[in-house]
């Protein structure tokens, strides 16, 4: 190993103080029917993605501990939302929309005076720097604040009369019942209040499972929920998916399913209810979102926004760039430029100033990436930038390989860390021709400054992905766009005004004019 991971990993007297977890965070306590329980049985560790030096070793940090529940708390916290929603007749989904925006305001002011707690937490549990921990929750109350704002206006909207071929009509939107919400480890926080406070906010009751990685940082809010939403409006429940999960959705009690994770994660989830055509399903899955540079490309704008649209958060990111189709009369210098970018980041820990590259939070993870590149080289790609792949614990240096073609499995597989594929493509029939057998199809990136051949892309594309960037990375915001994805990547579409809709139903009353 060079030098450049040599030290990396810090004495935890090296840890400035303000960040610092002096004593592992044992929690105990969940959330059902309005009321914090404590949780006498076993307890699950949260290992931090950050080892620390202990002489010549490595030791994993451990921040913490949550409950290990099982079927029966999660059943009891199904059986909170049930008897809080009554049919439609409980006191959330037949409150008016001012009183449910009263609460949720109420919750978002106790929130706000967690800032430094969440935000130390998303560094320890999930690696993430700084300052993007810190835009991850201030984006967040954010979006909570602008589905305020979507919510009012299209209660406004609801009151209007309605008068069409000599009936008139009302038409408002009503909530769909029990929701179960899960989110993802790359934003605990932020992906999954998006589906959360849109749902609770329409009226819903909901089930609350925090995500395998960033469990912890829930912690902090659990007294704010409890405190400011009715009994049994939101419970919050911890422990292993297929102890807890799997008897919510056997159970058959549960409308609606907002999970953000894997395709085959959700498939298996939906299978297991008996209704499934009764079950609505608004799913962030998975994606391999190309970027495709034409030779025509600003050069310098196409390597910049592919170096942050790969690499952003260790390439761990739906909405990242997965592969790069250079073109062939190009892919010089593009790689050569392309490397110079990946040589300037600069690894460390979270709460380091500059840091742009830090440690992997999923158990093995790091193994997973090295397999992609040894099968990658075995099939004649190379790892084209200094100290590419090499790794320590749970650091993983980006790794450039190039050639890459369609016997490796980085070709198809999404990576989701530091891991960036390049191929080079003769005819733009090639790159249209990834994107269209793709499994995946949520986003693309075309670089390219000929407006016809950028047209013609757009027109293949416009049918398989959810949304096509020109001369930009992929990305999911502004939060008023919607976010979606076609084939395996998505199922429905969020955005603060869409999301109000998906967990929701219009219905009306009607009446001849007369």
């Amino acid at each position: 190993m060079s030098q450049i991971l040599a030290n990396v990993f810090p004495q935890e007297n090296a840890i400035p103080d303000q960040f610092k977890i002096a004593e592992p965070i044992e929690q105990r306590e969940y959330l059902i029917n309005g009321e914090l329980k404590i949780w006498n049985g076993n307890l699950n560790p949260v290992l931090s993605p950050v080892f620390l030096k202990e002489g010549n070793g490595y030791k994993q940090k451990v921040i913490g501990s949550t409950p290990l529940l099982t079927s029966k708390e999660s059943l009891e916290a199904l059986d909170a939302a049930v008897k809080a929603y009554d049919m439609g007749h409980g006191l959330w989904p037949t409150m008016s929309v001012i009183q449910r925006i009263d609460h949720v305001e109420k919750f978002l002011a106790a929130m706000r005076k967690k800032r430094g707690d969440i935000v130390k937490l998303l560094m320890w549990e999930i690696g993430k720097t700084l300052k993007d921990s810190e835009k991850e929750f201030d984006r967040t109350c954010d979006y909570i604040t602008d589905t305020i704002k979507a919510l009012k206006d299209l209660d406004r909207n609801s009151a209007k009369l309605v008068e069409e071929q000599g009936y008139m009509a009302q038409i408002r939107r009503v909530p769909l019942g029990v929701a179960l919400c899960m989110g993802p480890f790359n934003y605990p926080l932020n992906e999954t209040f998006t589906t959360l406070f849109p749902a609770l906010i329409m009226g819903n009751t909901v089930v609350f499972k925090p995500a395998k990685y960033g469990v912890l940082l829930i912690k902090p809010l659990l007294e704010a929920f409890r405190d400011n939403f009715p009994a049994g409006v939101i419970n919050i429940i911890y422990g292993k998916g297929r102890e807890t999960v799997g008897a919510l959705m056997e159970s058959g009690k549960v409308d609606v399913f907002a999970f953000i994770g894997t395709n085959k994660g959700a498939n298996d989830l939906k299978r297991l209810h008996p209704k499934p055509h009764r079950l609505k399903a608004i799913l962030g899955l998975d994606a391999k979102n190309p970027a495709i540079v034409l030779p025509d490309a600003d050069l310098d704008n196409a390597v910049a926004e592919c170096f942050t649209g790969s690499l952003s958060f260790n390439g761990q990111r739906c909405t990242a760039l997965k592969i790069l189709l250079v073109h062939k009369d190009i892919i010089k210098p593009f790689l050569e430029k392309f490397k110079a970018e990946v040589k300037k980041i600069k690894p460390g820990m979270p709460w380091d100033s500059g840091v742009g590259l830090t440690p992997l939070p999923e158990a093995g993870k790091v193994d997973f990436l090295r397999d992609l590149v040894e099968d990658a080289k075995k099939h004649g790609a190379e790892v084209v930038n200094e100290n590419g792949g090499e790794h320590l614990n749970s650091f993983f240096y980006p790794a450039v390989l190039y050639p890459v073609n369609d016997k490796m499995k980085v070709y198809y597989e999404e990576q989701f860390g530091p891991v960036i594929p390049i191929v080079t493509f003769d005819s733009d029939e090639e790159a249209i021709r990834y994107v269209v057998n793709s499994n995946f199809g949520q986003q693309v990136s075309i670089f390219g400054s000929n407006s016809k051949r950028v047209a013609h892309l757009m027109d293949a594309f416009v049918n398989q992905v959810g949304r096509i960037n020109l001369n930009t990375q992929s990305q999911r915001g502004p939060d008023t766009f919607p976010f979606n994805g076609r084939k395996d990547s998505a199922e429905g579409t969020l955005s603060v005004a869409d999301a109000l809709r998906v967990f929701s139903i219009r219905t009306l009353v009607a009446t001849k004019s007369t």
